[in-house]
């Protein structure tokens, strides 16, 4: 079975309903609230932008989408969601590599993320791009008290050479 084309695009203020679904249905124990993804939209247009967010959309909703907040030389990844019937289809690899060049637009040096440190696919997926486990933030998610695994990559502008978003 073949999937719908999936397009990637900036997030907008209108995009966000549709976000909330995916996230709530993603991270129902602690999804963003709309207020968050306001806050972060708040920073992504206009000189002096230090957020990057976008959406990856299908033909009839948005099944994925991911954001990058920048400060100086380094960026942490804030969130990737892929919706679970596109797990395994190279879409969440295709939004780290957009927010990667996002990076490298910023002109950042580092990348750093905390991944749950029980989802063992997203680590695996960050590996593949060139990150490395650097420590551990005790509890970190709430509830259930879940520890992050902090990964860290150093050459963010390596990891996105001759890939394409829109494949």
């Amino acid at each position: 079975m073949t999937q719908p084309t999936v397009v990637l695009r900036e997030m907008r203020w209108w995009d966000i309903d549709r976000v909330l679904e995916l996230e709530k249905d993603l991270f129902p124990e602690d999804a963003w609230s709309r207020g968050m993804f306001w806050s972060e939209l708040a920073h992504a247009r206009g000189p002096e932008a230090t957020r990057r967010y976008v959406v990856a959309e299908g033909p009839e909703r948005v099944v994925g989408y991911a954001g990058l907040a920048s400060a100086g030389d380094l960026a942490d990844i804030q969130t990737i969601a892929v919706a679970r019937d596109h797990w395994g289809t190279g879409l969440g690899a295709r939004l780290l590599t957009e927010l990667l060049r996002a990076a490298t637009d910023f002109e950042c040096a580092e990348v750093m993320l905390e991944c749950r440190v029980d989802n063992v696919r997203a680590q695996k997926l960050y590996e593949r791009f060139g990150f490395e486990a650097i420590g551990f933030r005790r509890g970190y998610y709430q509830p259930g008290n879940v520890d992050a695994l902090v990964m860290r990559l150093t050459t963010p502008e390596n990891s996105v050479q001759g890939t394409e978003i829109n494949g």
